[in-house]
Formats: C-alpha cells, sequence, structure tokens
C-alpha cells in the first residue's frame, strides 16, 4: 500500500499503477469505523485497483462548527486500510487542496439548501467542491472502470454527488454502501466519539423514532406532516435538540406526497453538542 500526500505524486504513481484497470475511490475524512471499512470492501468487490482518500474539508465546516475538534487518527486510520487492501491512501494537506486563496466553488441546485443545507449553510457547496477536486485527481486516467463509493447513512450528500456526476457529464459510476449500525441501532459515524456515555445510551432513540414514522406511514397514514411534527416533539420532550424530521420521495428528495411508492425518512437531531443524522428508505 501506497501512502501518498501530493497531488503530483498520486497522478504519477496512479499513471503506472492503474492504468488500463478498474479503479475504485472512496473518500473520507478520517476517523474510519467499520462503514468506511465496508465502502472499502465493496470498491474492492467492484474494481482491480482500490484509493482512498483521507482529508478533513475546511471548506465544508461552518464558523461555529467541529473544524478544529474533528477527530484525526491518520496513524490508525492508515493501518486499518492496509489491513483492508487498499493500494493508495491519498492524505493531502489543506494547500494542496486548495493552492489559491480565492478558491473556485461549486454552485447547486436548491435541494442542496433544504434539510441538512438549511441547517449548515454551504455546506453541501463544500462537499461537491472537494469531492470534483478529488474526482480531477484520482479519475484522470483511461481506467475502463470508474467508481466512487458513499454511504447511504449521508443520504443528501449522496444524492447531490449523483446529480454533480450526472449533471456535470462526469464518467464516474456512483455506488452507495448501506448503512452500518451499532448493535443498538445507532449508525455509525465518527461524531459518536463526542457523545458522552449517557447520550451515547440516549442516541439509538433517534433511529428508533424512525422507525415509527415508517411504522405509521406503512399503516396508511398520509398526513406526513402531522407525523413529523408528533416525532420531532417526541424527541424534543426528552431533551434532544431537533432539526428536522422529514419524509421525502427517494427518488427526488421532494417533500413527500401520498402518490409516491418510494419513501425515505430523515432525521437530524443533537444530543448535546453533537448532531446525528440518520434516515430510513421504505416503500408504502
Amino acid at each position: 500500500m501506497q501512502v501518498i500526500s501530493s497531488a503530483k505524486e498520486l497522478r504519477q504513481h496512479l499513471a503506472s499503477a492503474a492504468q488500463g484497470i478498474s479503479l475504485a475511490f472512496v473518500p473520507t475524512m478520517g476517523n474510519l469505523h467499520a462503514g468506511h471499512i465496508s465502502l472499502v470492501e465493496q470498491a474492492k468487490q467492484q474494481a482491480q485497483f482500490v484509493v482512498v482518500s483521507i482529508f478533513v474539508n475546511p471548506l465544508q465546516f461552518g464558523a461555529n462548527e467541529d473544524l478544529s475538534s474533528y477527530p484525526r487518527t491518520l496513524d490508525e486510520d492508515i493501518a486499518k486500510l492496509r489491513l483492508a487492501g487498499v493500494d493508495v491512501v491519498f492524505t493531502p494537506t489543506e494547500s494542496e487542496i486548495y493552492p489559491v486563496l480565492q478558491t473556485v466553488t461549486i454552485e447547486l441546485p436548491e435541494i442542496a439548501n433544504t434539510l441538512c443545507g438549511a441547517i449548515r449553510p454551504g455546506h453541501f457547496r463544500g462537499v461537491a467542491t472537494v469531492v470534483l477536486k478529488l474526482f480531477n485527481l484520482v479519475f484522470f486516467g483511461h481506467a475502463p472502470r470508474k467508481i466512487a463509493l458513499f454511504g447511504k447513512k449521508d443520504f443528501q450528500q449522496l444524492f447531490i454527488i449523483r446529480q454533480l456526476a450526472q449533471q456535470l457529464n462526469i464518467p464516474i459510476e456512483i455506488l452507495a454502501g448501506e448503512t452500518m449500525r451499532e448493535t443498538d441501532g445507532l449508525a455509525m459515524s465518527s461524531r459518536n466519539a463526542y457523545l458522552k456515555p449517557a447520550q451515547r445510551q440516549e442516541a439509538q432513540r433517534l433511529y428508533r423514532a424512525l422507525q415509527q414514522v415508517v411504522q405509521a406511514v406503512q399503516t396508511g397514514r398520509t398526513d406526513f406532516a402531522t407525523i413529523e411534527t408528533q416525532t420531532g416533539q417526541y424527541l424534543t420532550q426528552l431533551g434532544w435538540i431537533v432539526d428536522y424530521i422529514s419524509l421525502r420521495s427517494a427518488a427526488s428528495l421532494a417533500p413527500a406526497t401520498a402518490d409516491d411508492q418510494q419513501l425515505i425518512v430523515l432525521g437530524a437531531a443533537r444530543q448535546g453538542r453533537t448532531r446525528l443524522i440518520d434516515n430510513i428508505e421504505f416503500g408504502k
């Protein structure tokens, strides 16, 4: 396994080691858990050569968010990726990704300003910008198949990246990995490490609340706004700070209607200062 920090060296290495074979890419911000490793395993099943990036992207953090305290565990991450059989780990510095003061960014459709985008203005612009930069660095060659993998836990991010690839005619397949969960149902996340013991015990309740939403809809209820409000109130009464509980079309992320057959319920809420997100896709 090669650990590479410069864009120039990355391109040189891929030009010699990965030309003419299928290439899969898993972008991460590090502090890797089993969910990340499951994406790597999926990548290895799909392609002959696997690249993983580790880069905490400042462009997707707001002014009062956790950029400075975001967990950084590079040595442990590299050891996990070596064990997983990754071919290249790309670990660029901020100046390597953003070498000039005035960064060109991506302008996204209105869907990026809803849900998490409404709570974190500019977040998805930062995500899309760094993902496009990384795509250009990793996929510059002539691989017969080019694949990038993202987890379903960040479903809105996955949706936006798919739109980015489609609308900018980027010849890369965007594949999704299933959400990996702890034994009590909590979606795995690097930010779970922030939770204090009592908060960690309570954290599973977000997934349970979303399951209750699914059950309500599958029994035939179509008063979606009421279900969303009731679920948010339930969590609020238990001490959560709720950003949103939202029923959407799984295909378009538009607010769900009674005619939609494939739905997704998404939730974002805080335990103390730790913001948790989760979702469940389901059919009526």
